[in-house]
């Protein structure tokens, strides 16, 4: 084996991390892989810290193949010039999609371009092909309506099939006490793909350093849910007609919500965006988040004053109080509910060209009377999904 090593600070890599942006710059993860992105041209420049191992009579000045799946390495931040990975034919950078932060910005514009596709696609061809022979398993440790439904739909229109569990926490082998890993294991060989959501937050990276397939994580508790954010972020392009220089306040349960924390990491690659947290104390956004938008020089503020914050903004964020994460905490549950309500009042507040948002489902947090004004975009948000899952789900399976 050849080794070639140079100087950046270190972080040891796992298998399920995000690609890194190396344009004439550094990687914005705090971690990467190096078989997650396709070098198309040769490797101009390369600073490293610690050894990289390459295959058997390779050189850092030789064009760098793709490492096996399993490979792991300590890597920091690179300096590589190359063209661009997402050109049609080419394989998706990512061997899974675990959380918002491994998606860059022109990374994301591509993605969108393939959800337009994708949307053709249902419109117009509703015998598509373009994944028939593949097979995708969901794995759902958790309830869920739109992520599970949509996903299994992206699947059948595009032409695959789909394995699937009704409550994989109760009605699965790991109300026998199977691991997580076993299961993983024992699924990735009757599939192609695996969607998961489950209730311990970091499951989603445990399921994707154990599987040699791609893993879509669909809901990790408390931590992420990278999709969901994916089709905010498409939702609010095609709503408001542009990301940067927007305001979005997130309002309601922002200590939970997987969905705000996603949405929170892919804001952060747009220019002048604002963010107002609007939340009861209990449930106020954590501190890794505000730590992160901070660093990125993303500008974010606190505020108990819903309306005063609806007014500002191009787009109103809500969110369900989320019940099940207070455990037998029930007077912090109703301590919080119910403290922020969007109705007539606040649209009577909100600009003409905002919209309303909530990742659904919804209890008394958005009265049921907005939802015939039309910047209530929660249910073309949920429609939305369908196409984001369908470009997810074709680019992990076929690449660009």
């Amino acid at each position: 084996m050849a080794t070639a090593s140079s100087s950046f600070s270190a972080c040891t890599l796992g298998r399920a991390m995000p690609s890194p942006k190396a344009v004439n710059g550094s990687i914005d993860s705090m971690c990467c892989y190096p078989n997650l992105f396709s070098i198309q041209s040769s490797l101009k420049s390369i600073s490293l810290s610690a050894d990289i191992t390459l295959p058997r009579g390779l050189s850092n000045d030789e064009e760098i193949r793709k490492f096996s799946r399993r490979e792991r390495i300590q890597c920091g931040a690179l300096d590589v010039e190359t063209m661009p990975s997402f050109l049609k034919g080419n394989k998706f950078q990512f061997d899974d999609v675990i959380e918002a932060q491994q998606f860059e910005r022109d990374t994301l514009s591509a993605i969108f371009e393939v959800a337009r596709e994708m949307e053709k696609i249902e419109k117009k061809s509703p015998g598509s092909q373009i994944l028939k022979g593949y097979l995708m398993a969901t794995l759902f440790y958790e309830p869920s309506t739109r992520t599970r439904l949509s996903f299994e739909s992206a699947m059948k229109r595009l032409g695959g099939e789909v394995l699937t569990t009704e409550n994989a926490r109760e009605f699965s082998s790991a109300a026998k006490g199977e691991t997580l890993e076993d299961t993983i294991r024992t699924v990735e060989g009757y599939s192609d793909i695996i969607v998961m959501r489950h209730f311990e937050s970091g499951a989603a990276r445990r399921a994707a350093a154990t599987a040699s397939i791609p893993v879509i994580n669909a809901g990790d508790g408390p931590g992420q849910h990278p999709t969901q954010a994916l089709l905010d972020v498409y939702t609010i392009e095609r709503e408001i007609g542009k990301l940067d220089g927007i305001k979005v306040g997130l309002v309601g349960d922002l200590a939970n919500g997987r969905t705000v924390r996603s949405l929170a990491y892919l804001l952060s690659k747009y220019q002048n965006v604002k963010l107002y947290f609007v939340s009861p104390e209990v449930v106020k956004m954590k501190d890794d988040i505000k730590d992160y938008l901070t660093s990125k020089g993303v500008e974010w503020e606190e505020s108990a004053d819903l309306m005063e914050v609806a007014s500002k903004c191009d787009v109103v964020y809500q969110t369900r109080i989320q019940k099940e994460r207070f455990g037998g905490k029930t007077e912090l549950y109703e301590e919080a509910r119910g403290k922020y309500i969007v109705d007539h009042d606040v649209l009577g507040a909100m600009q003409k060209h905002a919209v309303i948002m909530h990742p659904l489902p919804r209890l008394d947090e958005i009265t049921v009377d907005v939802d015939a004004d039309p910047r209530a975009a929660y249910f073309r948000q949920a429609k939305n999904g369908l196409y984001i899952r369908m470009a997810v789900l074709k680019l992990l399976l076929v690449g660009w």
